[in-house]
């Protein structure tokens, strides 16, 4: 029962199996307990913020480390967090409050900025104290306070993240989780019964067996297996790696520049900029959104085979148009390099008249559906152009072949997506909306995929690919590239 229902029900007593009698629970009693917890819970979500397991692998919060010398960050940068906002609201003085009791973080005398006691040290053993699971469903509010609860119950827990589907950002109903200690990861493992939610069984491995699983599906062996191990281990920002590339670059000598990509799309040149993560993408502001340039068909019965497709659109159209299908959907969208004409259209009304052995209706997608998609068009071509300049020029990430890491952290208890922190300080970089993340190209089979996004490449390639400094990367979105 909680607080607040103890508080609202009186208590009764019994005297010698006479009547009862009933008193009121002291509701100040219960109020300094809720403050306390509040406390408290403000204090651990402030230092998660600043904890190894965090705070150099977050790059909103590495920045503000940095920003001076002394390491000082000020303190209502930290309460505009969304995870803050509910202790924020208690005012100052509550925040201020919480924090001074912490033992790992310091306030200065002004009351004003906050540090960490100690130097930042790499977390040992991450990887190994990391778990995977699966089967949680689909997101609901206050999912991610849901999830740390129910790990937390097999022992202390580092990060909680939820994990999503590139593009759209839904959830998969899968968490990488890291542990504080193995004792935990053999307790959840271990688990008999095995862990559910919702009263399904989940499905739960450790990280290594994860990645061990991925690499089995996808049938990778030797250094190609090493290095898709590497990137499912080592993605997002990573402040020791960072320093430990700039060492190198001053060892050097020299810190060698990444070239400018372009690449072709409809007609016109576009820019391609690189995320944290390596990945391509581009500014909608710099897409030219052409109208009528994109057909939908509906009807397919869940499925959708691109080279049944494109066959008869080879025959009519010079570059073999763009198709995005997800799996299990009734309809997908094929693109084209310019505006049909009526007679473009009906040619592929009358010589498409099936796909997956269904008669499928086409029609005209409204402007909004249109525009989304050709900026997933854009934003596919682009990351495949940098992919190749990257394998051209030799700067492909340790993520290796594919286009470099390929995604964010996932999310974590006040890491990239929906953590502790989760969103908070992202919000702030909400500004670019206009970076629109890629879909992912799946092909037409991918295995180990409840839902499986499938995408048929552009074929534009990137052109004017010359010298020239990266600019700095402002504060971002980021890309999330795992597999399911």
């Amino acid at each position: 029962m909680s607080a607040g229902s103890e508080a609202a029900q009186p208590e009764a007593i019994v005297t010698n199996g006479e009547g009862a009698t009933t008193t009121e629970k002291d509701p100040s009693t219960n109020g300094d307990a809720k403050d306390e917890q509040l406390l408290e819970n403000a204090r651990r979500q402030v230092e998660f913020y600043f904890a190894d397991s965090n705070l150099p692998f977050d790059k909103f919060m590495w920045t503000l480390h940095t920003a001076n010398a002394e390491h000082w960050v000020p303190i209502k940068t930290i309460t505009s967090f969304k995870r803050m906002r509910e202790y924020a609201e208690k005012g100052p003085e509550f925040i201020l409050r919480a924090l001074r009791e912490s033992t790992e973080l310091e306030v200065d005398e002004k009351g004003e900025n906050l540090r960490r006691r100690t130097e930042v040290a790499p977390p040992k053993g991450q990887f190994e104290r990391s778990v995977y699971a699966k089967g949680f469903g689909n997101e609901e509010p206050g999912m991610l306070m849901k999830l740390e609860e129910f790990f937390e119950a097999y022992g202390k827990v580092n990060a909680v993240r939820m994990r999503r589907m590139d593009g759209s950002k839904e959830f998969k109903g899968s968490v990488f989780v890291e542990f504080a200690d193995m004792s935990s990861v053999e307790a959840f493992l271990n688990a008999d019964p095995k862990p559910t939610w919702n009263g399904e069984e989940l499905l739960t491995m450790s990280k290594g067996a994860y990645c061990d699983m991925k690499i089995k599906e996808k049938g990778l062996t030797g250094r190609a297996a090493e290095l898709r191990k590497e990137k499912i281990n080592r993605k997002g920002f990573n402040a020791f790696r960072d320093m430990e590339d700039t060492s190198r670059g001053k060892a050097n000598g020299k810190k060698k520049e990444k070239p400018e990509v372009y690449l072709e799309f409809m007609g016109s040149k576009i820019r391609v900029y690189e995320d944290d993560d390596n990945v391509g993408y581009v500014k909608v502001e710099d897409l030219p959104i052409i109208k009528g340039a994109t057909l939908k068909f509906i009807g397919c019965g869940g499925d959708a085979s691109f080279t049944e497709m494109k066959a008869p659109l080879r025959e009519r159209f010079a570059r073999v148009p763009y198709i995005q299908f997800s799996k299990g959907d009734d309809h997908g969208l094929v693109g084209f390099d310019k505006a049909l004409t009526e007679d473009e259209i009906a040619y592929v009304k009358e010589n498409l008249k099936t796909v997956n052995s269904k008669e499928v209706e086409w029609t005209i997608p409204d402007e909004e559906e249109e525009r989304a998609f050709q900026i997933d068009r854009a934003n596919f071509a682009a990351r495949s152009a940098l992919s190749r300049s990257q394998l051209r020029n030799g700067s492909s990430s340790r993520g290796g072949r594919g286009g470099g890491r390929g995604g964010g952290r996932g999310g974590g208890r006040g890491g990239r997506q929906n953590g502790r922190g989760g969103d908070s300080h992202k919000d702030k970089a909400k500004s670019k909306e206009k970076d629109i993340s890629p879909s992912k190209p799946a092909g037409e089979e991918q295995a180990g995929e409840k839902r499986k996004r499938a995408i048929e490449p552009d074929g534009g390639p990137d052109v004017g690919v010359r010298g020239a400094s990266v600019p700095t990367i402002a504060v971002a979105k980021k890309v999330k590239t795992d597999e399911s």
